[in-house]
């Protein structure tokens, strides 16, 4: 159960705060500064609750680990619904600061009524587009973090280091075309209160599902310890 509960702290506050650096200070710092955040946010929580649950914060990341065979599958179904329970409360505390102060200048790099870093199409972006850009850069994201915390040949202590500059750099990628998943419960958590994002709600959730297997696919063909998927 601690490690259930890791998680869902974990992903309330990657919502809460990478998210939030796009509400609160979107204008101000732009696509580089939230990619900077979501980076630091998930360095942070690496160190913080690494030891206790693997810090996955991410059903993508989950699923991943569970096809390399280094978790089972009612630990991975569990993981993924304390996730998106913790990013709707990340999300419902991001909402409730939009309620509480109508007038602040809230926005991102999209700034709908109600704007809470939700993963929508750009303009000009289509459907295609972020859906490559989503497979891509998860599929990037997780080789890294299944590489960084291999068993056998991983960086131990560094690996989060290695994991949050990853998160950072996809970010600063693809904020531009759907203002970067990655995580579809990062994705979930705000589309619960912004309506307007279901309808690229599905390339959140098909994107880094793909990207999380050709990562396991991948990391199976390189890995110095060889292991296949269970």
């Amino acid at each position: 159960m601690k490690k259930l509960i890791a998680e869902g702290v974990g992903t309330m506050f990657l919502v809460l705060l990478a998210c939030g650096s796009a509400v609160l200070a979107g204008p101000s710092i732009g696509g580089l500064g939230i990619g900077i955040c979501f980076g630091l946010v998930l360095i942070c929580l690496c160190y913080c609750i690494g030891n206790v649950s693997g810090c996955h914060v991410n059903p993508a990341v989950s699923i991943a680990m569970y096809l390399a065979g280094r978790m089972s599958g009612k630990e991975c179904v569990g993981y993924i619904v304390f996730q998106l329970l913790g990013a709707t409360i990340g999300a419902a505390l991001l909402f409730a600061f939009l309620q509480l102060a109508p007038d602040f200048n809230f926005g991102g790099t999209t700034a709908p009524d109600k704007y809470l870093a939700t993963n929508v199409l750009q303009p000009g972006a289509t459907s295609g587009l972020a859906l490559l850009s989503e497979c891509l850069l998860t599929f990037f994201f997780v080789l890294i973090i299944l590489g960084a915390t291999d068993a056998n040949k991983g960086f131990g202590k560094f690996a989060g280091l290695a994991i949050g500059t990853a998160l950072g750099l996809v970010n600063i990628v693809g904020i531009p075309v759907d203002n970067c998943s990655v995580n579809p419960a990062r994705s979930f958590g705000p589309a619960i209160f912004c309506p307007e994002a279901w309808g690229d709600f599905w390339i959140m959730v098909v994107g880094p599902v793909v990207g999380a297997v050709l990562a396991v696919l991948c990391w199976n063909a390189i890995s110095p310890s060889k292991r296949a998927i269970e």
